[in-house]
């Protein structure tokens, strides 16, 4: 076995265990390290594939904003775990069918795709090939309708997300600077005459 093959399959198995983690985890702590320890096995396994833009975007991005975000959230939140587990074991067949099924066609695409091919028959990049301009290029020519659209469903997701937020009429505790222009000192403040008594 070669050594990249070797790293391959180290990469792959931390990553299916740490994916079991996130979902089978009672803590959700623990369960959103556990999914920054699967995020940096794929970022692996995406180095090995020559597509080191995708391996460092996946770091940046998910691990570096996306994941410390939803920690934050997650150790703010006052979460009920007992409520959050009723009928953890319910969905435990279903969720065992559709497991089954991912891993069959993973399987069969593994099987047909990559089984028979050696390692040497697959197209090796050049020196001077930039992932990052390859990556661009394709993106703002051939992709650049899905990605004005993606952009405009993240736009339509934050939009609600603030309207879901903002619920409500809400006390303001803003004051208006053109009543303050116009204030006067009679109207704010107030002096009061009060007689001192003496206590033995």
């Amino acid at each position: 076995m070669e050594f990249k093959t070797f790293v391959f399959y180290f990469l792959a198995t931390i990553l299916v265990y740490a994916s079991l983690r996130v979902v089978t985890l009672r803590n959700p702590v623990h369960a959103a390290l556990h999914l920054v320890l699967a995020f940096f096995s794929a970022s692996g396994v995406w180095v090995l594939l020559q597509a080191e833009f995708l391996a460092i975007a996946l770091v940046l991005v998910y691990v570096g904003a996306v994941m410390v975000l939803f920690l934050f959230v997650v150790m703010l939140l006052d979460i009920n775990l007992d409520r959050l587990r009723e009928g953890f074991w319910s969905y435990l067949p279903l969720g065992a069918i559709v497991a089954l099924l991912m891993v069959a066609e993973m399987s069969l695409v593994l099987w047909v795709s990559y089984l028979d091919r050696v390692e040497n028959d697959v197209p090796q990049a050049e020196a001077t090939y930039s992932n990052v301009q390859a990556v661009g290029r394709l993106m703002f020519t051939e992709y650049v309708y899905p990605f004005e659209l993606a952009s405009v469903v993240l736009l339509v997701g934050i939009v609600a997300a603030v309207a879901l937020t903002l619920r409500g009429k809400r006390k303001s505790k803003s004051v208006s600077p053109a009543e303050q222009v116009f204030v006067k000192a009679k109207d704010r403040v107030r002096v009061l005459k009060m007689t001192a008594e003496k206590r033995d």
